[in-house]
């Protein structure tokens, strides 16, 4: 058994999984990184737009807290549309796969692409906002189906890596944003409308290559019934001829599961077998949104500006901020399978708090020294930093992995409920706790980054290189699941006995 583990850690990742990951992600994470920081940029000519708009159809110009309330709304229904777009998820999934929902939803992306860049021609701010809507439902259909079905296609043993391609190509959205909103390429008044144009680009080069990658083999065997599908999908994607002991995984799961159909969001609230998996995946996406990253981007610009730094250069400065973030990621994506999920994510959260109390000290110093900004700038990278090294992304893949096939559609579902909704909380309640608190906002995030590290110490197990069968099991006892659910039962039965073909033990010995 050891040296097929052996073997099975030398064998090469191959340009077909590579390439589903890369190219899944840059037409999914990508988009929404982008997304987040793209609007930073040309925000003052985009209310400009808004002035002329509105002189040219009503002769007067628009108030100034009109202004304020449309500019707010084009912020924030991004966060509605992607709460729509994972709401929307285990129905589209259902009909369509996990390779087909990600190739449909690019329609999304071109859609918002062409409302928004030519919104300005068309005079109208409306195909702005609307634009920002559909990009936001491609967005949370994208960061639901992706990390599912990066999670079935790879061999457990570099699960958490491949799952990381999320997590980089987020972060190098953001950081592509942040370039292109550069005075000297597109953050100008006259060329903004292409910084939305550009969205169509990372869509269409997915749709060149997904098409001819294959769907995820668990989804063919488990749901379509398609054997040779799934056998041919494993073949492809681990590169090898000899796939039985991988469709024998998926055979043993889905036997444990015969019964059940792909489970409702009910459904999976009402079982008591997955009760703690489910808390563990709310308290992970709450804390993923709600642990103070958003907030950091809010504050950058002034902070800089506060220690000397002139208006014209802090765009650069800002940029260190999202290249330091892709690097964080890619190294996270490197270890995760050395160091394990459960250490990477008490690291990052718990050193999210030290560097935030950190920051809330040298905010508080900053007029008596003179140098004191530099260490806050210090520490904003240094959070960012801790951010992207482990709450990140795994997050997005823990979600696949603390779930079985049949319970993974709901579970995403609520995962990007939760993620939305907190996204859209912090949009809009940080404002008002910073105008409240001041300097001290930032020890709101300490208390949850705090809480998130002693939660996961205490309930989540470690998930790497674990089948999803074996994982299910190690939350069995925190679950309190006094007798084995049946699904339970016959797994029992598969790890006592290894050959499916020989006899199972006596099921009324195994009741008892």
């Amino acid at each position: 058994h050891k040296m097929s583990d052996v073997q099975k850690k030398s064998k090469p990742i191959t340009a077909c999984l590579l390439s589903a990951a890369f190219f899944g992600a840059l037409g999914s994470s990508f988009i929404y990184g982008y997304n987040l920081s793209v609007v930073n940029a040309p925000a003052r000519y985009i209310k400009a737009f808004y002035n002329q708009t509105w002189v040219g159809r009503y002769n007067e110009p628009i108030a100034a807290e009109t202004v304020t309330l449309l500019w707010s709304i084009t912020v924030s229904i991004f966060a509605i549309g992607g709460l729509c777009g994972a709401l929307s998820v285990s129905y589209i999934i259902r009909v369509l796969g996990r390779r087909g929902t990600l190739l449909v939803n690019n329609s999304f992306a071109v859609t918002a692409a062409l409302l928004m860049s030519l919104g300005e021609t068309a005079k109208s701010f409306e195909m702005l906002i609307i634009g920002r809507f559909i990009i936001g439902v491609d967005s949370g259909i994208a960061l639901s189906v992706l990390p599912m079905y990066l999670g079935e296609i790879t061999p457990r043993h570099i699960r958490g890596s491949i799952g990381q391609f999320n997590s980089i190509l987020i972060c190098l959205g953001v950081f592509t944003g942040q370039v292109l909103g550069l005075p000297e390429l597109l953050g100008q008044e006259s060329r903004w409308n292409y910084l939305f144009a550009f969205l169509a680009f990372p869509a269409v080069l997915q749709l060149c290559v997904l098409p001819f990658l294959p769907e995820s083999p668990r989804y063919l065997l488990m749901e379509r019934r398609d054997e040779e599908g799934a056998k041919r999908a494993f073949q492809k994607f681990l590169g090898k001829d000899d796939v039985s002991e991988e469709l024998e995984e998926v055979h043993a799961e889905a036997r444990a599961q015969e019964t059940l159909q792909t489970a409702s969001v009910l459904q999976l609230m009402k079982t008591p077998a997955v009760r703690w998996q489910l808390i563990t995946v709310v308290v992970t996406m709450a804390s993923y949104q709600l642990c103070g990253l958003n907030a950091i981007w809010y504050y950058t610009s002034g902070i800089l500006l506060e220690a000397g730094f002139v208006q014209e250069i802090v765009p650069y400065i800002t940029l260190s901020t999202g290249g330091i973030e892709t690097l964080a990621a890619i190294i996270s994506g490197l270890v995760i399978e050395r160091i394990g999920r459960k250490p990477l994510l008490i690291f990052g959260f718990t050193a999210m708090a030290v560097f935030f109390s950190l920051l809330t000290v040298f905010l508080n110093l900053q007029d008596r020294v003179s140098w004191m900004p530099y260490l806050s700038y210090i520490c904003i990278l240094a959070v960012i930093a801790s951010f992207c090294s482990g709450p990140g992304g795994i997050p997005f893949i823990l979600t696949g992995e603390l779930f079985e096939q049949t319970n993974r559609p709901a579970a995403f579902m609520i995962a990007g409920t939760i993620n939305w909704l907190s996204n859209f909380a912090v949009g809009l309640l940080f404002p008002f706790i910073q105008e409240k608190l001041q300097t001290f906002a930032f020890l709101v995030f300490v208390a949850v980054c705090i809480s998130a590290s002693v939660y996961l110490y205490i309930v989540l197990p470690e998930t790497k290189n674990k089948t999803f069968m074996d994982i299910s099991q190690s939350f069995a006892k925190i679950n309190k699941i006094p007798y084995p659910s049946p699904s339970h039962e016959m797994e029992l039965v598969l790890s006592i006995t290894p050959d499916p073909k020989k006899e199972l033990p006596d099921p009324i010995k195994m009741e008892s």
